[in-house]
């Protein structure tokens, strides 16, 4: 038996946006909340004591709120398993749970892809990163909020 043959595209943050936006930046395995990448980074940027980043995410560097918090899309169905590499097959969950899900089916792990959320008033924090995007220069300095930023207006 081969192996399924699926093209693999990059999911570039102006790629990811509107997935976020649809889901509502909703974790839709666990329902959970997720934070606007940017947000987090910003965060960062004006806490790095108490809210620490490493670039290459380093566990013992990166406050773990970002793996419980950020925002990332997942394949429903694996790519490794055939599934399809397009918005129909992906959903927002955070980076711990598709570290976690990796190329499991659902069905092996028994977890399901939870409804949009209705409008519940959650917004990523979006809206904040946005005006704080203008009100601090350490925000429009750096190179990772500036790329956040220009996702963020595109999606508007």
């Amino acid at each position: 038996m081969s192996k399924p043959q699926t093209t693999r595209t990059t999911w570039a943050p102006l790629r990811c946006m509107p997935v976020f936006v649809r889901d509502r930046f909703t974790d839709r395995y666990s329902g959970t909340p997720l934070v606007f990448p940017g947000a987090l980074r910003l965060l960062s940027l004006l806490m790095p004591t108490e809210f620490p980043f490493h670039p290459n995410w380093r566990q013992s560097e990166t406050h773990p709120a970002y793996w419980e918090l950020s925002p990332t899309i997942d394949h429903v169905v694996p790519l490794a398993r055939g599934g399809t590499d397009d918005e129909s097959n992906v959903v927002t969950t955070s980076m711990l749970r598709n570290a976690a899900k990796s190329n499991w089916t659902l069905q092996e792990l028994g977890w399901s892809v939870l409804p949009v959320p209705a409008e519940s008033g959650w917004d990523g924090l979006l809206p904040w990163f946005m005006e704080a995007y203008e009100q601090f220069e350490v925000a429009r300095e750096h190179l990772g909020t500036r790329e956040w930023h220009r996702v963020a207006k595109s999606a508007a």
